[in-house]
């Protein structure tokens, strides 16, 4: 049996992992948990799945967590109470808490980065859901997984896609997803990508785009934050830079499909011109699955794949005058360093504050830009972890501030930073 721990397991990608703890429970144990503030769901997953430790990213919320779980009933309370902790250093503990396995990094944005490194330094594998981690971090991750022996597991669909391919290689054992090294024999990836909710839209009417809009995905069952990223296609360019450091292949031989039906989850192609794919229904429990059994497969009665009741396969290039995030990220991974880290905590910020309606979709490219733009001149190639840190709240104030200043399109009055 594997023991795992689950970082985020409130949210969408917690949540899932846990339902397949609950569908296989001879074959994982839960013995840590990690997340935010949603105490009633919480406690739901800590009297099922009975953890070792339980983490609170605001450590001020520990006593109405203990007061929720002593109010249990008898018949619900956990035979053993968890060790309960809380803030920076509680987290970093349960993720690197000693009896796991396998920890799943399911918290959203730059959030899971020292976690996650946390858990790499104490040797775990990971489930990596949170690909902020590589994508600001790759040049100080990347060091540290050599130095410990930890093995990343992609768990999104897409990189999970491109390791169940790379395991039908002669090259198997060389995918090792740790190193950044190029991959023998893999030549290209496509990464596909449904489009979004304005996949149909034509680009003149995105000034009509609201965050309703934005959050109605229509394929995935996904957190608000990353469907507005799959709308604005920046979820696919922050692909391609986490698919770079995970496979090692530069940036000109990466590319992205759009494809609708999100049937095929990526493919690559090999020296030999072959061109491999993975196809299942748009459903993030199968790659999370992939990730606990690994290197074994577990029968499931989930529903099969039937290429007769999809009907056909279609794909298409993306539009860039439509999709301007997906350019910025391309430009940040050329550049690297610190690049990346900026581009995605401009981002998570400029996402968060049309979500809070301060400004239109449109705006968020034109903020990640501006901030990248600015960040130029002191960009550093081989930045420490203090360095990313730095840089990733230096960029959200830097948009914060720009939106403070307020947004031409939705004619706002100036906002509080």
């Amino acid at each position: 049996m594997k023991a795992i721990s689950v970082l985020g397991s409130t949210g969408s990608i917690g949540t899932q992992t846990l339902e397949i703890a609950r569908e296989f429970p001879d074959q994982f144990r839960v013995v840590a948990l990690t997340a935010g503030r949603n105490l009633p769901l919480l406690v739901e997953q800590i009297a099922e799945h009975q953890p070792e430790v339980v983490a609170l990213a605001d450590a001020d919320l520990l006593p109405e967590l203990r007061a929720r779980l002593e109010a249990l009933e008898a018949n619900q309370t956990p035979k053993v109470r968890p060790q309960l902790v809380g803030g920076r250093e509680g987290l970093n503990e349960a993720a690197a808490w000693e009896s796991a396995d396998l920890v799943v990094t399911g918290i959203v944005g730059c959030a899971g980065l020292l976690p996650t490194l946390a858990a790499v330094r104490a040797g775990k594998d990971l489930a990596l859901a949170n690909k902020e981690t590589l994508i600001a971090a790759g040049p100080v991750v990347l060091p540290e997984l050599k130095k410990s022996g930890s093995r990343l597991l992609p768990a999104d669909s897409e990189h999970s896609a491109i390791f169940q391919c790379l395991q039908g290689t002669p090259w198997a054992e060389n995918a090792r997803l740790s190193t950044g090294i190029p991959t023998p024999g893999l030549r290209r990836i496509q990464l596909t990508a449904s489009g979004g909710a304005f996949r149909d839209w034509k680009a003149a009417d995105l000034e009509k785009a609201t965050v309703a809009d934005a959050t109605s995905h229509p394929n995935w069952s996904m957190g608000r934050k990353i469907t507005v990223d799959s709308a604005s296609l920046m979820n696919k360019g922050l692909e391609v830079i986490e698919a770079h450091y995970l496979f090692g292949l530069d940036y000109d031989h990466i590319e992205i499909v759009i494809h609708p039906q999100s049937i095929i989850h990526s493919m690559i192609e090999l020296a030999d011109s072959s061109v491999l794919a993975q196809l299942g229904w748009p459903d993030m429990k199968l790659p999370i699955l992939y990730c606990l059994s690994w290197p074994s497969r577990l029968d499931t009665p989930w529903r099969r794949l039937n290429l007769t009741e999809v009907g056909q396969l279609t794909f298409r290039s993306p539009d860039p005058a439509k999709y301007p995030c997906m350019e910025l990220a391309y430009a940040a991974g050329r550049a690297g360093g610190t690049m990346p880290a900026v581009l995605n905590a401009a981002n998570e910020e400029a996402v968060a504050q049309f979500l809070q309606e301060r400004i239109h979709f449109l705006d968020i490219p034109d903020l990640i830009d501006a901030a990248c733009e600015r960040h130029k001149a002191d960009r550093m190639d081989h930045p420490r972890l203090e360095d990313v840190l730095e840089v990733d709240q230096w960029a959200r104030v830097t948009v914060r501030e720009q939106v403070s200043r307020g947004s031409r399109r939705l004619g706002m009055t100036p906002v509080a930073a």
